[in-house]
Parts: C-alpha cells; structure tokens; sequence
C-alpha cells in the first residue's frame, strides 16, 4: 500500500474560449455539474474521497467503494460526482439529496435512489510517483491508460481544438458549458489557474450571503430577497439583492439557515441602503445567474441557481 500525499484541487478560472488561431495549444472538456471530488485509492482496495475543501465525503457514496478494487493499483485521481437526469446530464438540484450524509445507512438508501456518478478528468499522482508536475497531456494519457470505466464511473474523452464546436456541442445538449485546459499546463494543487478556463453558458458567481429582507404576503417569514457578497481586500463586498430564482422547498430551507444564522450587526463593509434588512454570520454559500454587472460591480437581474453546501466562504476567495 502507497501512502498518498493530500493534494488540493486545482481550479479553473472564469473566462471565454480561447482565440481560434490558439485553440491547437488547448483541450476541452465537459463542464461537469456537481461536486469536486479528490480520489485517493492506496492500492488495498479502499477509497477515501475529499471535497474541494478537503471534507471526507466518503460516507456519503458508498457505491463509489468498488472503484479500489476494479483499479488495483496506488492512484490520487480529481474528479467530479455528479447525479444524472433521465437524459444523462449532470443535475446538482438532484445530488443535493447526497451531499453532506454522515450516516452509511441512509447514505445507502439515497444511493438506491439517486445514484451517484463519479467524472474523471485527471491524475495526480500513480504508482507513488507524483505527476502534477508533469504537463496535461502526459497526466491525461496516464489517466486514460488506467481504463476507468465502470456502472458508477468514467472517463470522458477530452478534444484538442475545435472549442467553438465543443462549446456548441454543449449548448444543443443541455450541457453547463466547457473547460478549457492548456496542453503544456501543469497540475497546481489549489490555485485559480488561467490555465483551465471554464466556459459556461451563462453568467455565474459564487456569492456569501450577508443578509435577507422578509417577504410580504404568503411569503411572510420567508426570505423575499438575499442580499450578497464576495470577498474583496480582506472584507465582504456587497453585489446586490437576489429575489428570484427558489422553488418553495429552497425558500423554506433558506428561512431556516438564515434563522440559525442570524446576528446583529451588518457584515458588509458597507452597509447596503435596503429597508428592512437582516443580517446573518457570512457562512453561507451560493450560486447566482445574471446578466451582467455595473461598473461598481453589482450584479444585473440577479436569480438565485442553488445553494453550495459543498464550499466554505474560504473556498470562492
């Protein structure tokens, strides 16, 4: 059995495709719509897998266990878990039922019935040799070498060139959007690269919530709005009000995180002109579409995509 160094993700940096003269130095992947996952096999047939904020998620898919014995071999692997639609695309709304399950049996129920998928897209480390040092082509030829592909698991195929066609490809098919990877691009364990680009099909940030309105009407003790942040200088920055986007079973979670939560003092650096507004510890986690944003840096037309139980504040600076 190898011992495995503990290696932190590598990120991707938001971006556009790269010029189409260039597209030769760049692969592309599937933009995956799940949760970041480390995968650590010591070669004895156990796996232990960690979240991009290097939380043991190992409990939580134990239909994932049988992926030490179909390699055989010590291997640290980066991934995506994800959950599948009818259709065969990633659905964060639905592994929202997985994520976070520290109990085994009911860990294993849910896994009856949203089975959990794990994406491979990367080797860092094989055989005890470290290969984040290595550039992407070679990490990715051993990657593919160790033919991972299983009911629960899989290695997507990646394309050199031809991004504009892969971006299109995704768009038709429903897809999140693309991750660009520079061919020469080492492995950089937790850093924002501008050497992965993702792509998506439409505007995203990862915000802190800092504090919510009330809602009016039927909506009395439910959040009308959130009102958000993103780290800046040390502090938290206000980017605006978000008041679309929950289905109802969101707003009745929300309403009680944001109970647990709350506090009284703003903890914005400045605090946001919004009547009414109450003020939660900056702790949780979401993702926000919009439009574009102001030349102060607010977000336009706003609307909330999902909460991310999967990062900590620490994880989007």
């Amino acid at each position: 059995m190898v011992s495995l160094p503990r290696i932190a993700p590598m990120l991707a940096t938001p971006g556009a495709l790269p010029p189409v003269a260039m597209e030769g130095r760049w692969a592309f992947e599937v933009k995956q719509d799940g949760q970041r996952a480390m995968v650590y096999l010591p070669g004895d047939g156990t796996v232990l897998l960690r979240s991009r904020s290097g939380a043991d998620i190992t409990t939580a898919y134990p239909e994932l266990a049988a992926l030490g014995d179909a390699l055989g071999r010590p291997a640290e692997l980066d991934g995506e878990i994800v959950a599948l639609d009818d259709e065969g695309r990633s659905d964060f709304e639905l592994l929202q039922s997985r994520m976070g399950l520290a109990s085994a049996a009911k860990a294993a129920r849910m896994a009856r019935l949203v089975p959990a998928h794990l994406v491979l897209f990367d080797a860092v480390h094989l055989d005890g040799r470290g290969l984040t040092g290595l550039p992407y082509t070679e990490r990715r030829s051993l990657l593919e070498g160790l033919a991972l592909s299983g009911p629960r698991w899989s290695t997507p195929a990646s394309v050199v060139g031809h991004g504009v066609q892969a971006l299109e490809m995704t768009r038709a098919a429903g897809l999140e959007g693309v991750v660009a990877k520079r061919l020469t691009s080492v492995y950089e364990p937790g850093v924002r690269s501008r050497s992965w680009i993702k792509i998506r099909h439409i505007r995203t940030a990862d915000v802190i919530v800092g504090g919510w309105v009330p809602g009016r009407g039927r909506l009395t003790g439910l959040p009308g709005a959130l009102l958000v942040g993103e780290i800046h200088r040390g502090g938290l920055r206000y980017v605006g009000s978000v008041g679309t986007g929950w289905s109802d079973t969101e707003r009745t979670t929300l309403a009680d995180l944001l109970r647990v939560a709350a506090i009284d003092e703003c903890p914005f650096d400045t605090t946001p002109g919004v009547a009414g507004a109450r003020w939660v510890l900056p702790r949780l986690v979401g993702e926000v579409r919009y439009a574009t944003r102001t030349r102060a840096g607010l977000l336009r037309h706003p609307s909330w995509h999902r909460l991310r139980p999967d990062l900590a504040p620490d994880d989007i600076t």
